[in-house]
């Protein structure tokens, strides 16, 4: 994500990395004032900002290399096709309900930045991370990997 030093286009810094966990610290229009998790603070467009549930996890040591990316990547392509399959049916008049009753469950996450991935892996609950065919977990959804959450406020920037 492009970040700026200030909430000036004509002043760009280093863009941020895919998946970094930040803290909002201040709106400004569509200007978002971020705290990254690495210490660093910065201006971003807040409208590409997402907001979770809870601290995303942080990988912890030395990724653990895996499999290829291939068998995730035809996972994810099933599971699209499923849900592509689904919404064509809730477009022809499946019901809400029905609707929420057939994607009960399923998740996908797949992000290609160039010859960068990010692959969910829903049947171990972990992020992956491959630059061509070197697959490595990269977060994982449960322990050990959380990092204490440490509340910010003005006086620590």
């Amino acid at each position: 994500m492009p970040a700026w030093q200030t909430p000036d286009p004509a002043r760009p810094t280093v863009p941020l990395d895919p998946l970094l966990p930040v803290q909002l610290l201040e709106l400004r229009g569509d200007w978002g004032h971020v705290l990254c998790a690495n210490g660093w603070s910065a201006w971003v467009d807040g409208r590409h900002l997402v907001a979770v549930p809870q601290d995303p996890p942080v990988p912890t040591g030395t990724p653990a290399p895996a499999d290829d990316p291939r068998p995730l990547l035809a996972r994810a392509e099933r599971a699209l096709a499923e849900y592509r399959a689904v919404i064509e049916e809730l477009t022809s008049g499946l019901d809400g309900e029905a609707f929420r009753r057939r994607t009960k469950g399923l998740r996908i996450g797949v992000v290609v930045d160039g010859a960068s991935v990010w692959l969910y892996d829903q049947e171990r609950g972990r992020w992956m991370y491959a630059e061509g065919t070197r697959l490595s977990t990269y977060a994982a959804d449960g322990p050990p990997a959380h990092a204490p959450t440490r509340v910010v406020t003005p006086d620590d920037r």
